[in-house]
């Protein structure tokens, strides 16, 4: 079933949207060679109970920490661990924060000191296609349209797509109707309505798509080792375009760099 916002709930969303930017950020800011996933989500963890927050993460399906970490050639859902990073390596890092009822869900890629030239354009280009995915995240378009722009955008540039993961609805829990694949066919699929709210996320690869499952049971790791990126907002589709609601004080983008 997909759940229509009222526009008093979409404002009332929006705490939990700023919070859930201002914990990324914390993140991002801690990214750095030398830095342990776990040191990450244990910061991450305490600053969001200090707003008076849950992680939307812990224990969300049994998942064990308040941020998915995820470096080089994991695409989602890694688990922080004693993994040390390094200069030249890229992290995502997928957390959000649940206040007054409403979950908030975003997504980033940074940089740990300076990767190469390649893996920076993948980065870029991904954060592109969240950038035109968005755009499509209008009343009367359909999700096929913003898996088109991402998939379109992605694939020009000899990306690959991954097709088993995807975004989502919403709400008052993390994962609500419709899914939303970064791929797809314009005109296909749910027609997009005024109160939706959407968890818009591109995750592309620079080699192929493939990918599978290491043995804990949750980290996803590309078939060929290639490294992939994430990004992700929460958006609220109105009458007057997309809003997005992981936006804080600092606005709805993170910067690339980790450690500022």
């Amino acid at each position: 079933m997909i759940f229509i916002k009222t526009p008093q709930e979409i404002e009332e969303f929006k705490v939990a949207g700023s919070l859930s930017k201002a914990v990324l950020r914390r993140a991002g800011r801690m990214v750095r060679p030398g830095v342990t996933t776990r040191e990450i989500d244990q910061v991450v963890e305490s600053f969001i109970r200090l707003h008076g927050a849950t992680p939307g993460f812990k224990g969300l399906y049994g998942f064990p920490a308040s941020i998915c970490s995820s470096v080089n050639e994991e695409i989602v859902h890694g688990i922080p661990s004693e993994r040390v990073l390094v200069d030249g390596d890229i992290i995502s890092i997928d957390t959000g924060a649940t206040i007054g009822g409403w979950v908030g869900d975003n997504a980033w890629t940074f940089y740990v000191g300076t990767p190469s030239a390649e893996w920076q354009g993948l980065c870029e280009v991904t954060l592109d296609c969240l950038k035109a995915g968005i755009a499509q995240a209008v009343p009367g378009n359909h999700i096929g349209d913003i898996g088109f722009a991402v998939q379109s955008l992605a694939e020009r540039h000899g990306y690959g797509v991954v097709r088993e993961y995807v975004g989502h609805g919403v709400g008052h829990v993390m994962h609500e109707d419709p899914n939303v694949p970064n791929f797809g066919k314009r005109g296909r699929g749910v027609r997009l309505q005024v109160g939706m709210v959407l968890a818009i996320e591109p995750m592309i690869t620079l080699g192929t798509y493939k990918n599978h499952t290491l043995a804990n049971g949750w980290t996803v790791v590309t078939n060929d080792g290639s490294p992939a990126a994430h990004y992700e907002n929460t958006v609220a589709i109105t009458k007057d375009g997309p809003v997005i609601l992981t936006q804080d004080s600092e606005g709805p983008w993170c910067p690339f760099q980790g450690g500022v």
